[in-house]
This record gives structure tokens, sequence and C-alpha cells, in this order.
């Protein structure tokens, strides 16, 4: 990050299938070692394997799971005095997702025994439903910003 000035967002280009950017998004964050085209045909195979399950569009599962995974509140260390206190702020939108993103992707990876757009349209399903690793992953960081909300006057970082 700059001193002075404003760093320009990058402009992801929506992908082909959907026309959805927060899909095209996911897809990068899926992707290793560059090969793109091995990710976007896990997250299309996990999106229609999703879809399959709940007899819901894909595109329709796929938000919804988002939007359940993504958290409201986080906390931020703040040091005041030589303590360090963990101040619940509100998250963006854009980390909102990002966040959500990626706890899909390392609970789906920590899943094991099936292929990878199994186990990621399983934890899809999941999020959709509010259960799984990934909820429980939500619920416990608005737990500590809950718990930690005394120190909520430090805000506004």
């Amino acid at each position: 990050m700059p001193r002075r000035g404003n760093v320009e967002k990058r402009v992801i280009p929506p992908d082909p299938r959907y026309d959805s950017v927060l899909v095209q998004k996911f897809i990068n964050k899926v992707m290793q070692r560059g090969k793109k085209s091995v990710a976007e045909r896990i997250v299309y195979d996990a999106l229609d394997l999703a879809a399959e399950r709940t007899k819901k569009p894909p595109l329709e599962v796929f938000e919804q799971a988002l939007r359940n995974a993504s958290p409201s509140i986080e906390v931020k260390p703040k040091r005041v005095g030589g303590a360090t206190y963990q101040v619940p702020v509100e998250v963006k939108s854009d980390r909102r997702y990002a966040l959500a993103m990626r706890w899909l992707l390392i609970s789906a990876r920590n899943r094991t025994g099936r292929p990878m757009y199994e186990r990621l349209a399983a934890e899809l399903v999941d999020a959709y439903n509010n259960t799984g690793s990934t909820i429980k992953r939500k619920e416990d960081v608005h737990k500590m910003a809950e718990a930690n909300r005394a120190f909520a006057h430090y805000g506004r970082l």
C-alpha cells in the first residue's frame, strides 16, 4: 500500500458461463499454479453438483452460500498505551466476500477422500443450508467480536 494516493481496484471480467464477477473471483481463488482451466472445471462441476443436490439454479446456490458465509463484523488488533485490544469493526463488502470465499475453500480443502469438485459442492450446499465448518468459522468470528464489544469505543481504525 502506498503512503500517498489510492490503489486502483483491478477490474475483473465476468466468467463466461454465468456472466458473474463473483464466480470469476472464486475461480481465481481456486486456481493454483496458474492452471485456470482446471480451476474453472472444478468450480463449474461443483456448482452443477450443488444445484443438482439443492434443486435450485447454480448461481442462486453460490450467491446464497456466499451471503450465509460472509461475516458482518470482525475483530482487529489495536494498540493503546502498550496494551493490544481486539476491537470489533464492521467488515466492508469486498472483504466480506473475500473472507467467505477463502473460508469456503479452506473448508473444502480440509475435507478428504473425494475429488475437489465434490468437496467444494458439499461445502457450498452446507453453506447454503447454514451448516458446516465455514458457517461455524463465521459464527466464531462473530462470537469473538461480541465478546470484545467493550473495546468497541477504540474502533474506527
